[in-house]
């Protein structure tokens, strides 16, 4: 059996399929890199079936505990890729490297890997445009108490040149000396004021710049390759307004958005709980109401896992459209293996008209 597992590959799926007769729906597996990501690819590949087709969405080891691009990419794993059998990884700054690697070879050009464009999947529970459905499924308050568009957009705005290094560094085989960890523990967000947001800004906006100065006398090669990397950089659509979507995930969701959506949700909180003070008649139905508000309510960090209002990202709907080609890829092609059989069945009745 163990054997056979090995020996699992698209074309095997695609034999499976034809056995469940030409009318049956096609199975497509699916491989991701951990357990999190099913639900975020199921929520993006659910859409797309059809009474044709389906995914099914897994791990791609079912004899270990694996996880990771490492082994959803594995080399005993990419050449069984196919039209039936595709891997569905984070991008990382794979995307960004544009091929300079061997694991950036294959997420940006293998026809059978979907990548998300941005870093990881956190970065679209990040999606600035998303995070007003975090706040009130964390605190059942509506009220609109920050502009979490505008302060992303401006965050961004800041640290672009620095992430640009950051991505230099490693399209050069700096990384050592400017590493994705040295980057966030300059642009993360410290003792941050939801009332002067600009503070923080400007602090990051410091750091930044003093940064940037020293990068540029240690990297002096940097003065002829850097304005074409930023260049290439923006024709992959990377603006310096999105740029909280290509750092790495979990800095982001550490360093950057986590402290912004605490903030504001310990606000809105506070303000709904007072609004239950004030409105209570005695102290049993001030209590009761509390205790209901403080159990319906949930933390941040559970919300912003589980939103889903980041489909409305334009990348989201990018992976979708790369998904598409591949159901389209898979309907040519079996359409292909109609026509053959047709033929077939045409020449042997020629053959007995004969």
């Amino acid at each position: 059996m163990s054997r056979l597992t090995r020996n699992l590959n698209s074309a095997y799926i695609e034999a499976m399929n034809r056995l469940g007769g030409k009318h049956a729906r096609r199975r497509i597996v699916a491989y991701v890199e951990s357990y999190d990501d099913v639900c975020f690819w199921r929520s993006l590949l659910g859409p797309l079936e059809t009474e044709e087709v389906y995914f099914e969405v897994m791990l791609p080891s079912s004899t270990s505990l694996g996880k990771g691009k490492k082994v959803a990419l594995a080399n005993e794993l990419g050449p069984r890729l196919g039209r039936c059998m595709i891997a569905c990884v984070d991008a990382d700054y794979d995307y960004l490297m544009q091929g300079a690697t061997p694991t950036s070879e294959a997420v940006c050009h293998s026809p059978w890997v979907l990548h998300t464009y941005v870093y990881a999947i956190e970065n679209y529970f990040c999606y600035a445009p998303s995070l007003q459905q975090v706040c009130v499924m964390a605190t059942l308050n509506d009220r609109r108490l920050f502009d979490f568009e505008a302060f992303l957009a401006a965050y961004s705005e800041v640290v672009w040149p620095l992430f640009v290094w950051n991505i230099w560094c490693y399209r050069f085989n700096h990384y050592k000396q400017f590493s994705m960890l040295d980057f966030i523990r300059v642009v993360r967000l410290e003792n941050f004021n939801l009332h002067h947001p600009e503070a923080s800004l400007e602090k990051v906006r410091h750091l930044v710049n003093a940064k940037v100065s020293r990068l540029q006398k240690q990297f002096p090669e940097g003065r002829r390759t850097y304005k074409p990397l930023m260049e290439e950089m923006q024709a992959l659509g990377i603006t310096p307004q999105s740029t909280y979507l290509y750092m790495r995930g979990h800095d982001v969701v550490e360093g950057v958005v986590g402290p912004v959506l605490e903030k504001v949700c310990e606000q809105l909180r506070r303000e709904r709980e007072r609004e239950i003070l004030q409105l209570a008649e005695h102290d049993k139905q001030m209590q009761n109401e509390l205790a209901g508000y403080r159990h319906a309510a949930a933390p941040v960090a559970e919300m912003l896992r589980k939103q889903m209002a980041y489909t409305g990202c334009p990348r989201f709907a990018q992976v979708q459209d790369d998904a598409r080609r591949l159901l389209a890829a898979l309907a040519e092609g079996k359409s292909g293996q109609a026509a053959e059989q047709g033929a077939e069945v045409g020449g042997e009745e020629a053959h007995g008209n004969g």
